[in-house]
């Protein structure tokens, strides 16, 4: 009797299903959440969006140029055009949750850029970081579109006195440019444009409360712009800058008569007349306003 051996049956696999999250995915899934609470994180921080004019938006660079006040990063430029008309320059920015209050009617922005003048060096730190732009806030209502500065409005925050000056050319005068009385840096140049019928250059200048005694109805201020050269036969050339600073940006002086002192002092608002040049019994007027002591 021949026995038939019978081959033993192949063998099954066992498949144990996991009841967790394979370890492929983990990565992927923290990086998701990662993601996530940034997101959450910066919408939740997101202030509102506004539009900023500005006649030339050099150095500014979507994603990198931020929005400063006091020395604080408060938001960042997000994109920066064209206005329709060509005509400015449109930057798109975001204010931090934080700064909201910034975005009212009457904040100034200006664009922070190094500056390099005699006698006066400011956003130096600029040349490494970029240009960027500072705001000094308002008082009005929520808004949503400003126009830019042309540049810092900061002396607007001092106690002084604020002046017009007209005349028929700018020359060589500029916002920044130097108030002088008898040779003392007394204030400056805040502000310039055409007057309504464009026929005279209007220039708001700012006078420091200490020396706004000095001004009265009667004071003639002329430019001091350039370099004054008188040559004479006996006495030879004599070279007259009222200083290298107003050589270079232009500059103003004033002088009051002896017979106004017992006047009135001049208000905010007081228009005067910006000559050329100084008569020459402007030069010998010297009256004695007490200004009082320098408290520094």
């Amino acid at each position: 009797m021949t026995l038939t051996e019978t081959e033993p049956p192949p063998p099954r696999a066992t498949i144990r299903r996991s009841r967790g999250i394979s370890v492929v995915w983990v990565v992927p899934l923290i990086a998701a959440l990662v993601a996530g609470y940034l997101v959450y994180d910066r919408v939740q921080q997101a202030g509102p969006r506004i539009t900023i004019r500005f006649k030339d938006g050099s150095g500014l660079r979507p994603g990198q140029s931020v929005i400063k006040y006091r020395g604080v990063t408060v938001g960042e430029v997000r994109s920066i055009s064209l206005s329709p008309d060509s005509q400015s320059v449109e930057v798109d920015a975001r204010l931090d949750r934080s700064a909201a209050t910034l975005a009212k009617k009457g904040s100034v922005f200006w664009i922070v850029r190094p500056e390099v003048g005699v006698g006066n060096i400011s956003g130096l730190g600029t040349l490494i970081t970029g240009p960027y732009i500072e705001v000094l806030p308002g008082e009005g209502a929520k808004e949503k579109v400003f126009e830019g500065a042309a540049a810092s409005p900061l002396r607007r925050e001092e106690k002084g006195l604020r002046i017009l000056l007209i005349s028929t050319q700018r020359g060589s005068l500029q916002v920044g440019s130097p108030v002088y009385y008898r040779g003392i840096e007394v204030g400056a140049v805040q502000d310039q444009r055409l007057s309504d019928d464009a026929r005279m250059v209007e220039s708001d200048v700012f006078i420091q409360q200490r020396y706004a005694p000095l001004i009265r109805k009667e004071t003639k201020f002329w430019n001091v712009s350039g370099v004054n050269m008188d040559f004479s036969l006996f006495k030879g050339a004599e070279v007259n800058v009222e200083s290298l600073k107003s050589l270079v940006s232009g500059g103003i002086s004033f002088a009051t008569p002896e017979e106004a002192k017992g006047g009135e002092p001049a208000k905010d608002g007081t228009v005067f007349r910006l000559y050329d040049e100084a008569k020459k019994e402007w030069l010998d007027w010297a009256p004695g306003i007490s200004i009082g002591r320098d408290p520094r």
